[in-house]
């Protein structure tokens, strides 16, 4: 019965989802706060890998580089996330109907024969 518990709360542990806020906050208490590795694990209940990633995720964002995947910490770098995403999404569009138009115009040309020669 008790194993079974643990195992429920490793799974109820391992899905959870933090608020970009709730990340933030967690960083500062090692950046800006002094707080070591450990206390703020303890301070915030979450593990030390995840800790550890949104502290060199904070440091990276602070030295004015976006991150590769997903949410921004700081409330600056969401802001360029923000608006840089119509920007993407207008290129693939673009994309999009230029491979449409291709598509089209190699319809109207005329198909020539190719020969093989064994």
């Amino acid at each position: 019965m008790i194993t079974h518990i643990k195992s429920q709360l490793q799974t109820m542990t391992k899905n959870r989802r933090y608020s970009p806020e709730f990340r933030l906050e967690a960083a500062q208490l090692v950046v800006d706060q002094g707080y070591t590795l450990k206390a703020a694990c303890e301070a915030m209940g979450v593990g030390k890998s995840t800790m550890e990633y949104w502290v060199r995720r904070l440091r990276t964002e602070r030295s004015g580089k976006a991150p590769q995947k997903g949410e921004a910490l700081t409330p600056e770098q969401r802001e360029i996330q923000f608006r840089s995403q119509p920007l993407q999404d207008a290129i693939v569009i673009d994309i999009r109907l230029v491979r449409q138009c291709l598509r089209k115009v190699m319809q109207l040309l005329p198909v020539r024969q190719v020969r093989t020669y064994n």
